[in-house]
């Protein structure tokens, strides 16, 4: 049998004709008159090349190639009907559902926590992983599967991606307690560090892909001052811990510097310069869009991450 040629709406036709053994009766349960169902017994008759049902007195019996596929026919047009039922409701407390998340470790400090938290609570049953974030290659792993949503800073998408704006976040510089040329300068956490200061001491660059250039570096370029990159690292926390034991200093975002300050002797002060604050965005392939246990966990992510926004103010912290 060639499918490209099969009128699929013939499986009804057939399985109305077994179910009821008539003509009339199978019309009346599928919304079609007797003759039209008859025309469709004859089509059926010449692709599936076999009688399919005898006249008995009034009704039709069916042959035994007709039995011998009444059962998996029947099973066949359940599962296109459930293929293509509307989801049933979500119950997160019996969902057993595996999502995968990629983000920087930024979110396994200020998201995944809380988020464990929530998950533990409202759906035992869910398992969620957070996988190291590939900023260029994000698109790749929401098109092949490998991950159901990203959280990365703002930029266009493809069509076929759906985003939703998150939290926005400012920078903070980040300098180990005590800092000597810090506390000569006479500065204390929070005040401004003085431009030419802020330039010569040597920096860390949270950089995945290992570039030199960052938002602060622009920034500096529109005053015609560079900073001194000494160091990049890939993670976050490679940053803030290598600022910590040492007399570099970073820009970090805000949230994580006040969050992770405390934990490993790090004092937070303004950039001398305004820095455009970061928008974070969530995205994911449009397919999933309407999935009902996707949509829950986009909704938790989002009110996890509610608090941590910001807004967008027209100077950097």
């Amino acid at each position: 049998m060639n499918l490209l040629t099969f009128d699929l709406n013939l499986m009804r036709v057939l399985d109305a004709l077994l179910r009821e053994g008539s003509t009339v009766r199978a019309g009346q349960r599928i919304g079609l008159s007797q003759p039209a169902v008859s025309a469709a017994l004859g089509r059926l008759r010449l692709v599936l090349g076999d009688e399919l049902f005898l006249r008995r007195g009034q009704g039709l019996e069916p042959t035994d190639y007709a039995r011998s596929i009444e059962i998996p026919l029947r099973e066949a047009l359940d599962n296109i009907e459930a293929l293509f039922a509307r989801p049933k409701q979500f119950d997160p407390m019996v969902a057993t559902t595996d999502f995968k998340i990629s983000g920087s470790d930024f979110f396994a400090e200020l998201l995944m926590p809380r988020l464990a938290d929530q998950v533990f609570k409202r759906a035992p049953g869910i398992r969620v992983q957070l996988l190291d974030l590939v900023p260029d290659n994000y698109v790749e792993t929401l098109e092949r599967y490998e991950v159901d949503i990203a959280l990365i800073p703002d930029r266009p998408v493809p069509d076929w991606v759906e985003k939703q704006p998150v939290f926005w976040s400012n920078f903070s510089v980040i300098a180990r307690q005590r800092h000597p040329r810090l506390k000569l300068a006479g500065l204390k956490p929070g005040d401004v560090i003085p431009i030419d200061l802020f330039c010569d001491l040597g920096h860390i660059l949270f950089s995945p892909e290992g570039k030199l250039r960052a938002m602060g570096d622009k920034a500096l370029d529109g005053i015609g001052r560079e900073r001194r990159v000494v160091m990049t690292m890939p993670v976050f926390s490679g940053v803030y811990r290598s600022v910590s034991e040492s007399d570099l200093i970073a820009l970090l975002p805000h949230q994580l510097a006040r969050w992770i300050a405390p934990k490993v002797g790090l004092s937070i002060y303004k950039a001398p310069i305004p820095i455009t604050p970061v928008q974070l965005t969530m995205v994911w392939h449009k397919r999933s869009t309407a999935a009902p246990d996707h949509r829950w966990l986009r909704e938790l992510i989002a009110e996890t991450l509610a608090p941590l926004n910001e807004g967008q103010p027209s100077l950097a912290v």
